[in-house]
């Protein structure tokens, strides 16, 4: 399936939702790496995020999507990459997710979703796959321009 502007586009009886999510990158010495996710649903890749549930911030629901996800618990936030608005992949729910950029230590990991198989892999910015979101794309180019004025 290709995502085209269609999915950007939203119209007034569509229902919102609230995600959260993030970006999440390890230093093996100078060299960052970002990790990617993929899942039953998707050949290519994506970046881990989910409803927000009652009671959690936006942070507290980014790092618990990240840890059923992509199964990082260790997280230290970054900075907050800003907000990306979409349809869901049905195109039933206007999506309204809050992403954020988080490091991490752990490399071996497991995801701890119950109800969907994912897995984790390590890439570095030059050696990136395809991204099946193009706006999730934009976010890792974001997190790489901030990353390189911080190192």
């Amino acid at each position: 399936m290709i995502i085209d502007q269609t999915w950007y586009q939203n119209t007034e009886n569509a229902p919102t939702s609230i995600s959260a999510g993030g970006v999440v990158v390890r230093w093996e010495g100078k060299q960052v790496y970002l990790a990617l996710v993929r899942g039953e649903k998707y050949s290519e890749y994506i970046l881990p995020k989910g409803h927000l549930e009652p009671g959690e911030t936006l942070e507290q629901a980014a790092r618990r999507e990240i840890e059923e996800e992509a199964g990082f618990s260790q997280l230290e936030l970054i900075t907050k990459l800003g907000i990306r608005e979409r349809f869901n992949y049905a195109k039933t729910d206007w999506k309204v997710t809050h992403y954020f950029l988080f490091s991490t230590q752990q490399i071996d990991v497991k995801p701890t979703d119950p109800h969907r198989y994912y897995e984790t892999h390590w890439f570095t910015f030059d050696q990136l796959p395809p991204l099946f979101w193009p706006e999730q794309g934009e976010l890792v180019e974001l997190s790489r321009s901030i990353l390189e004025k911080t190192v």
